[in-house]
């Protein structure tokens, strides 16, 4: 009765899983128990023949010798038999606690995440009241939460780069504003500065977006704005020395007076940008689309320029020095003739004029 109690109570979900299986075990154990006395006693009797208690003729046939070997070589077998059905129950029972021991960790594992999973949108939350904050420092505290968040957790990168570029677009200057040439706010540079130093490969198919900011004097030396739409954004004064822009669309982009040495902007579409006071030197515009730019007054320094659309450009008070134009179309472009383009600049029979 015990044992049977043991096995029914194994079964019920009301105990723990761990007294479960202590339950089922012990019930194991007393079954294999009462099995092997069966076997090596009663069973072993009945298979070396004594089914029923022997007569006097049958005793005075057999000697006790015989009988008792009898009896041992069956409990010989039998003992064979019952060591094997241990092995395969010992299989059994090993094979249930691995599988217990898989569904424990799986149990672990998901109990963890969702722990885990829980603290991030904790600090998610918390970082972004403190953008909200009256106090520089608050801000500043959120705004590198955000990031070492971004970091830690690929999921929540785009929720926290979008955050960060609303941030910027909601504190810069409104159209109504003058622009001027001064640094912006603290918390604007420093959201900036973490936004260009992000890590693109987990931007997906939705960059942060920067369109029709109004930024004067900021600071992205080295930024990797790949990706980054930067459309009638104002961004003057800016410094974007080596600065990686490749393939993004900046048309209207207003650039006065910003400096772009070694700047990457390769395959970027700038049509209609404003170019004008800039310092591009070595900067790459391969490729680039820059139909209708204004370069007025900007200085072109060994500029990469091959395959750049150049259409209807405005080249008037330009500092041309070794840009390379091969390939470039330059059809309709004012302020320098093909001669003076000639003679300052690399072009080939593939520059169209």
């Amino acid at each position: 009765m015990g044992v049977a109690g043991a096995g029914i109570a194994a079964t019920s979900e009301s105990i723990p899983a761990q007294g479960r299986w202590i339950l089922a075990g012990t019930a194991l154990a007393v079954l294999s128990v009462l099995g092997l006395a069966l076997l090596i006693g009663p069973a072993a009797r009945r298979l070396a023949g004594e089914q029923h208690p022997l007569t006097q003729a049958e005793r005075q046939q057999m000697t006790a010798t015989e009988r008792v070997e009898a009896v041992n070589a069956a409990r010989h077998t039998l003992i064979q038999a019952a060591t094997g059905l241990v092995v395969i129950g010992g299989a059994v029972f090993t094979a249930q606690s691995l599988w217990y021991t898989a569904q424990s960790l799986d149990a672990s594992r998901q109990a963890q995440w969702t722990a885990e999973q829980g603290q991030i949108t904790d600090r998610y939350t918390k970082a972004v009241q403190q953008l909200g904050s009256d106090k520089i420092d608050i801000r500043l505290g959120g705004m590198y939460a955000l990031e070492r968040l971004a970091q830690d957790s690929s999921r929540d990168h785009q929720t926290v780069y979008d955050v960060l570029a609303t941030f910027v677009r909601e504190h810069d200057p409104k159209p109504s504003v003058e622009l001027v040439p001064e640094p912006p706010s603290t918390d604007v540079q420093v959201a900036l500065t973490i936004i260009g130093r992000r890590n693109v490969a987990r931007d997906g198919t939705r960059p942060p977006n920067l369109d029709s900011i109004r930024i004067s004097d900021a600071n992205l030396r080295g930024a990797d704005l790949r990706g980054i739409s930067l459309t009638r954004a104002y961004v003057t004064y800016t410094n974007l020395v080596d600065a990686k822009l490749t393939g993004n669309n900046l048309d209207h982009i207003n650039l006065d007076g910003s400096n772009l040495w070694g700047a990457n902007l390769d395959n970027a579409s700038l049509h209609i940008a404003t170019l004008t006071n800039a310092s591009l030197v070595r900067t790459r515009l391969r490729g680039a689309s820059l139909n209708s730019a204004d370069f007025t007054g900007s200085s072109l320094i060994d500029v990469d320029l091959r395959g750049a659309m150049l259409r209807d450009a405005d080249f008037s008070t330009t500092h041309l020095y070794g840009v390379d134009l091969r390939g470039a179309d330059l059809q309709g472009i004012h302020g320098k003739t093909e001669d003076e383009i000639r003679q300052r600049a690399l072009v080939d029979k593939t520059t169209i004029f």
